[in-house]
């Protein structure tokens, strides 16, 4: 059996969904193996955990968490419609980190948007890869309204700025044009600030790193394929073929034409993803 493919190590993975409409159904006391994100239509009800019951109304979301004992009904007067998705998988406990809401603290209160449509995309019986595939997407991207909506103190001071400047530079390296003010709007913090993130965690600064990203794609161009050096030097940001080989030569003691021809004789190898 193929972990990935059943959600055992990847997630999150929808395990059950569906929609209550307004009737007196309660459940528990009891306890779940899943997560179950639930989200009130229309009327209220309550959620006990413990000691303590939780009001929840129209718009508010409550989560039931694994082997936690839980109670809820709806309030006889103006019973609850709602809709709920249960998961698991490794990503859930990342991603509910980054959200307000745990077992002492399940009811998170209304949200900007109405959900109602995405939690109705969500699909627990799908039966083709690619459908099950694309449900799960959907919570992930419900999921990740819920971290900008209510986001957990983890989320609100954990903000990865040089992770952020580094996946910008990756992906934008083969940009003659890219610059280190481009990655200093792009993150939009201080600028020296993030010099000195960038240096404590990298050891080494932005523009240093963007030589490294492009250096090292160059030497995989250069035993990957059969591109001349003057079309691999535009492939990695460089105009100027004779200034890219001066720039590859300090990195690597080799030309670019050199390196191709150690590297096919067997006497050098890649750089790994951290070298110069």
């Amino acid at each position: 059996m193929n972990s990935r493919e059943y959600g055992l190590n990847e997630g999150p993975m929808v395990k059950g969904n569906g929609y209550k409409p307004p009737n007196l159904h309660r459940w528990g006391p009891g306890v779940r193996d899943v997560y179950a994100l639930h989200y009130i239509v229309s009327g209220r009800g309550y959620l006990k955990t413990g000691q303590t019951v939780h009001p929840v109304d129209t718009g508010e979301s409550f989560m039931i968490f694994p082997q936690t004992e839980v109670y809820y009904y709806p309030d006889p007067q103006d019973p609850w419609a709602y809709c709920w998705i249960e998961f698991s998988g490794a990503e859930a406990l990342r991603l509910l980190a980054m959200i307000h809401i745990s077992p002492d603290q399940p009811v998170v209160t209304a949200a900007p948007q109405n959900f109602r449509a995405m939690f109705d995309q969500v699909k627990s019986n799908q039966l083709e890869p690619y459908a099950r595939e694309r449900s799960d997407a959907v919570l992930h991207l419900l999921l990740s309204y819920y971290m900008e909506y209510y986001p957990s103190e983890q989320a609100s001071l954990k903000k990865d700025y040089v992770g952020s400047a580094k996946a910008y530079i990756e992906s934008n390296y083969w940009k003659s044009s890219l610059s280190v003010l481009d990655v200093v709007e792009y993150v939009t913090i201080e600028r020296s600030y993030l010099f000195r993130l960038f240096k404590k965690e990298t050891g080494t600064s932005i523009s240093g790193y963007l030589t490294t990203v492009r250096i090292r794609r160059a030497c995989e161009l250069l035993v990957e394929s059969r591109l001349s050096i003057k079309s691999l030097s535009y492939s990695v940001g460089y105009h100027d073929p004779l200034y890219f080989s001066k720039i590859f030569k300090k990195v690597t003691s080799y030309t670019p034409s050199q390196y191709r021809k150690v590297y096919r004789e067997g006497t050098l190898s890649l750089p790994s993803a951290g070298e110069g």
